[in-house]
């Protein structure tokens, strides 16, 4: 894959060494060049989305929201933005060449809600999870919390202020939801996605031991039922090395009894229903093994 597509599986932020490895030192640079990657720390690179929203709250003298504040703060999330998401004060008159530069959303912001020409990152955290599907809220969620702009407690009772018809509770599932222990948008959305199979209640980035031993850290894992579900990015690893490691971790959890399954990216982000189904297959293989040996 080329420079821009590994920065985007990796939440539209990543390390140098995650996209040479995803891609080649050469397809960075060139991307650097033509300014479709930007260097925005010491061996740490993103895509534009941020800049192009900044440049669009000031032509349209409005404020960005939802993904293009996300990006700004610095959060990763499941997709950027084809566009950069940006707020206008209600009645404003645009013209068509105007509504091109952005998706527009028409809203009186309280003063307290912007910083600048974005919105502040608790309002940020809000808007999405009262507008975006499940996955991309929870995403950004978790990125705010990992980055710790924002805490649990801060953003619940920021929601519970929210009116009841003003979609309080999809805001409050994307909250009590949100861990910042999460290690990227990947496994976000792989959790997302386990959040909804009955039966099923897992954490991220659980700490396996087998005996005194230390197996290793795992993405998802229901330790009640000894299921694990990783979100298998080993594009961005060494191969062998890495693979090697791999083996012996799966190994070492199916002799302790653990059941594993592994997702590629391409799946957990097109192919949501399958994922779905077979982590339900799963769960029910557990259940039905252990209620037999009862």
């Amino acid at each position: 894959m080329d420079a821009v597509e590994a920065l985007e599986r990796l939440g539209g932020l990543g390390t140098r060494a995650q996209i040479v490895a995803a891609s080649s030192r050469g397809q960075l640079e060139s991307a650097l060049r033509r300014d479709l990657i930007v260097k925005v720390a010491r061996g740490r690179y993103a895509l534009p989305t941020a800049d192009e929203a900044h440049r669009a709250a000031h032509e349209l003298k409005g404020t960005a929201v939802l993904l293009s504040a996300a990006a700004h703060w610095g959060w990763s999330m499941k997709h950027s933005p084809d566009r950069p998401h940006i707020a206008v004060v209600r009645g404003r008159r645009l013209t068509p060449e105007q509504r091109k530069v952005a998706r527009i959303t028409w809203v009186k912001l309280p003063r307290t809600d912007v910083d600048g020409w974005v919105t502040t990152p608790v309002r940020t955290v809000l808007d999405c999870a009262a507008r975006l599907p499940f996955d991309e809220a929870l995403a950004v969620a978790d990125s705010a919390l990992r980055t710790r702009r924002v805490t649990k407690n801060g953003l619940r009772l920021a929601a519970l202020k929210l009116p009841v018809r003003g979609g309080r509770a999809r805001v409050l599932r994307v909250i009590e939801a949100a861990d910042g222990r999460a290690a990227n948008p990947f496994e976000s959305v792989l959790r997302a996605i386990a959040l909804d199979v009955e039966g099923l209640s897992v954490e991220p980035q659980v700490v396996i031991h087998r005996g005194d031993k230390w197996v290793g850290r795992v993405d998802l894992a229901d330790e009640r039922l000894k299921i694990v579900i990783e979100a298998d990015s080993h594009e961005f690893h060494g191969e062998r090395e890495m693979f090697e490691k791999d083996c012996v971790r799966y190994d070492e959890l199916v002799a302790d009894g653990w059941l594993v399954i592994r997702f590629p990216w391409t799946q957990v982000m097109w192919k949501q229903a399958w994922v779905r189904e077979i982590i339900e297959a799963v769960v029910a293989i557990r259940l039905g093994s252990r209620a037999a040996a009862a």
